[in-house]
């Protein structure tokens, strides 16, 4: 069985998310974000639109009826693009509000509906599942995007011990990426059986295959090139 996120972890993600863009103003919208080419009003309009996407993706399982992830992964892209220069009270409450259509899809979800396959928009096929999981990682990662004073030592632990060995599989299983060990020294934790050791806490070993930061707080980082993952 896929493991269903529970919604309090989500809605708890999201509260924080929500209190850190709540706090900015007109010019930190249009400020950079940690994403190259995008601004905090690009990450904020993304997060909304996902959530959307994955309330479709809900739909879709609980009801049998095909309503898409997005139209095409053009769409996505100029629909966060049309969004992002909105003012930063309506960038928030979009997130709010589309946060809470997809708490809403969620409660109505029986409980044999989850492991229903439905399409992504990249034509990946999953359990809908997959889409808490998804969407409690990207609220938590777009969270250190908007560089708002949440970094990835704020993630909670229970998340990094879990999606720090899936993203080791990852690259695993991907040709252009090093073989790796990873040592969470907080942790104890060992994930990987590659020969490119590389150590440090959970969340920045995390951070830093996620792509969120450049390894110098790690030992045996420098000089490992990490395809882009997320």
């Amino acid at each position: 069985m896929t493991r269903v996120e529970p919604l309090e972890a989500i809605t708890a993600a999201t509260r924080g998310l929500l209190a850190s863009a709540a706090r900015l103003g007109e010019a930190d919208m249009r400020a950079p974000s940690l994403l190259p080419g995008w601004t905090r009003g690009h990450v904020l309009t993304h997060l909304a639109r996902n959530a959307d996407g994955g309330t479709r993706l809900l739909t879709w399982a609980r009801t049998g009826v095909e309503t898409r992830e997005y139209p095409s992964m053009e769409a996505r892209a100029a629909e966060i693009e049309e969004g992002a220069g909105r003012p930063a009270a309506v960038l928030v409450a979009d997130v709010h509000d589309s946060a809470d259509r997809w708490a809403e899809a969620y409660e109505a979800m029986p409980d044999d509906a989850w492991e229903r396959v439905v399409q992504w928009t990249s034509g990946a096929r999953h359990p809908v599942a997959r889409a808490t999981d998804s969407r409690l990682t990207e609220v938590l990662t777009h969270h250190v995007d908007l560089d708002a004073g949440f970094g990835p030592a704020d993630w909670p632990a229970e998340y990094v011990a879990r999606r720090l060995p899936n993203i080791v599989a990852s690259y695993a299983r991907r040709d252009e990426a090093p073989r790796l060990r990873v040592l969470a020294t907080d942790t104890g934790d060992v994930h990987g059986d590659g020969e490119t050791v590389v150590s440090g806490p959970a969340s920045s070993l995390l951070a830093w295959l996620m792509g969120r930061t450049d390894g110098r707080d790690l030992t045996g980082a420098e000089g490992v090139a990490l395809p882009f993952l997320y």
